[in-house]
């Protein structure tokens, strides 16, 4: 009898054996895997602005921050991307379109209205903000009051090229103005600083942030005097709108979006916009 019962407690020795060395494999393997770098395909390339605060901005120390930032994080999150294999890119004005078509980056989230004339080149995902043209001046300035108030060749307005925000307020309300156009709203805001221009002209959202940063010399001016509904924009055909739209949509159901909207404008007391649609096709 006892030849029959020591073969059978080996037995079950060894079943416990390979039971515990079977777990020990699944869980380096579970450890393995979390640990392990994205696999190929499992990273971005953003392009957003360096230059507008609140929204998409590079800061001294080689951060980014604003909620054009938040909000591409958050949907390569939803993508499967973590934050450490997304890398920004700078998309001024002018090269946001280049961009996309030539496939340098993947994103483009930056401030970026979603146009007519605009969608027969590119792909969008959103709108994800809504922002309105505004104006900035110096503090001490009383005379423009509005886009009207600039029709006369002896005021000087400022915006980035590539940008239509200038070139509409010259058709619609100023004829006579005199545009100066630059490559950065950083160069328009100094222009403005050192008297070489009257106004800048771009988004209120973006302006704003410059108004936060030197209360004591510009303001805003004039209720906003249009509607910009900012999209994330893809190479036309791109198979993954679908997947930003689903991480837009999360990032709105989860409160993601409210969060990225509080910490990123309560600096320049913006106020946070109704929580958007986000459209199949915006």
């Amino acid at each position: 009898m006892p030849s029959v019962r020591r073969p059978l407690r080996f037995a079950t020795a060894n079943h416990r054996l390979s039971t515990a060395l079977v777990l020990v494999l699944v869980v380096s393997c579970s450890v393995f895997e979390a640990s392990a770098p994205p696999r190929p395909g499992e990273h971005l390339t953003i392009g957003i602005k360096f230059d507008q605060p609140g929204v998409g901005h590079r800061t001294d120390e080689g951060t980014y921050e604003g909620i054009d930032v938040g909000i591409a994080l958050r949907v390569a999150a939803g993508m499967g991307v973590p934050e450490h294999a997304v890398t920004f890119v700078e998309a001024r004005s002018e090269e946001r379109e280049n961009l996309l078509a030539q496939q340098k980056v993947d994103l483009v989230v930056a401030s970026y209205s979603i146009t007519e004339p605009r969608k027969r080149y590119v792909d969008f995902a959103g709108p994800y903000f809504t922002a309105g043209q505004a104006l900035l001046v110096r503090r001490k300035n009383t005379d423009v009051t509005g886009p009207q108030s600039l029709d006369s060749p002896d005021w000087r307005l400022c915006s980035v090229i590539g940008s239509a925000a200038a070139h509409r307020v010259k058709n619609r309300w100023a004829r006579s103005v005199t545009l100066k156009e630059v490559e950065s709203y950083r160069e328009c805001v100094d222009a403005l600083r050192n008297g070489d221009v009257d106004a800048v002209t771009t988004d209120d959202v973006v302006l704003a942030g410059y108004v936060a940063a030197e209360p004591e010399k510009f303001k805003l001016v004039g209720p906003p005097f249009s509607q910009e509904r900012y999209g994330i924009g893809l190479h036309r055909g791109d198979p993954r709108r679908a997947a930003v739209t689903r991480a837009l949509r999360v990032a709105v159901e989860d409160g993601s979006w409210r969060r990225i909207m509080r910490e990123n404008l309560s600096k320049s007391n913006f106020p946070i916009p109704p929580v958007p649609q986000i459209l199949d096709s915006p």
